[in-house]
């Protein structure tokens, strides 16, 4: 690895993580700027996991490449909902899981689109492959609105019921169909049409040598463990600081900086008019969000003593997933982007999150 002008800035920003460490084992500072270091930190270790795993991807081959980077995408997201879901904050990790969603599908691809449009007149996309992500996201989200239905459904007709270990048990069997449908979307991507999914290693050659890579990689998500616990155990004393409820934290903060390298790479491919790889990186990280993540914070949180269902008791999270889900539905129809497409994405996110910003009863 050669280090450039241009890396320089990359290598400076890992300064953060020893500077989060230090303020949090010393208390050198107040519990708002540790979990600000920490959040800076996870962002900038999870841009690096990204680099690594693309170079790694690069040797292993467009198959194994494919699987490491749809493996690692949420690792940051996974690593840090794991932290804050031991501090007993379900009702957080619901918020961040919502807020992963409607970040990338909305703030991250309305941004790219933006900044890409800026640059082209009209970037176009491929109608047949971003319709099946569409719509792979719509049936998605039928599935996380599915438990809240049921749920719904039994307290009207058994009022003052404790709903609570059906819940459990739906939220359970909906989680393994899940992770089965991922499985089965992995070898549809790499296996039986891989080629209608050209987003693996590009066949270039390798910038960082195989050890390397994966040293950056392991290392990188091993960084982000400890950042997330930090930033997990002081997430409800900066949260009352600030005056912010801890669901907003989870659904904006928390939520954008575990998935913050989607939206780096995502602008680079937009000014290089790639629109394919852009809503295959910000759809793509949704679909593995509710297909991946979701349902193995279910499972380990049994584990760990914090059961979580995907019951999201609040309709404004239900709400907020369907519109996106619909909105991708809607610009993919077109096969494409303006600048002011972007803009108006980037408005309908702002909107979501001064919802959340609002909201008195979390």
């Amino acid at each position: 690895m050669q280090l450039t002008a241009a890396a320089i800035p990359k290598f400076a920003l890992l300064l953060f993580v020893p500077l989060s460490l230090a303020l949090h084992y010393f208390s050198l500072a107040g519990s708002h700027w540790v979990f600000l270091s920490g959040l800076v930190a996870i962002g900038v270790l999870a841009d690096w996991v990204r680099r690594g795993t693309e170079q790694v991807a690069e040797h292993a081959g467009s198959a194994v490449g494919s699987l490491l980077n749809v493996s690692f995408g949420n690792a940051a997201e996974l690593v840090l909902a794991l932290f804050v879901l031991s501090q007993a904050e379900t009702r957080v990790v619901q918020a961040q899981i919502t807020g992963s969603i409607i970040g990338t599908t909305l703030l991250f691809f309305g941004i790219a689109a933006l900044v890409g449009g800026l640059k082209h007149d009209r970037q176009t996309f491929s109608q047949a492959q971003v319709g099946l992500l569409s719509t792979l996201l719509l049936l998605l989200a039928v599935a996380i609105l599915l438990p809240a239905v049921f749920d719904m459904t039994e307290r009207l007709h058994s009022p003052g019921g404790d709903m609570t270990l059906q819940d459990e048990r739906l939220s359970l069997c909906v989680s393994v169909v899940l992770l089965l449908l991922y499985g089965a979307h992995l070898i549809y991507v790499l296996v039986t049409h891989r080629t209608m999914f050209g987003r693996g290693p590009s066949g270039g050659t390798p910038e960082w040598s195989l050890p390397l890579g994966l040293g950056v990689m392991l290392g990188g998500t091993a960084g982000i463990a400890f950042e997330s616990e930090l930033v997990s155990a002081r997430l409800a004393e900066t949260a009352s600081g600030l005056g912010l409820s801890p669901v907003f934290m989870g659904v904006v903060v928390l939520a954008l900086i575990g998935t913050v390298a989607d939206l780096f790479a995502a602008v680079a491919f937009a000014r290089a008019d790639k629109m394919d790889i852009v809503l295959g990186l910000c759809v793509g990280s949704a679909i593995q969000i509710a297909l991946v993540v979701a349902p193995i914070l279910v499972l380990v949180s049994r584990a760990i003593g914090h059961p979580m269902s995907l019951v999201f008791a609040s309709p404004l999270d239900l709400f907020v997933i369907a519109s996106a889900a619909f909105i991708v539905r809607v610009i993919a129809a077109d096969g494409e982007t303006t600048w002011y497409e972007g803009f108006l994405l980037i408005g309908v996110y702002v909107l979501f999150a001064l919802a959340y910003f609002f909201q008195l009863h979390p």
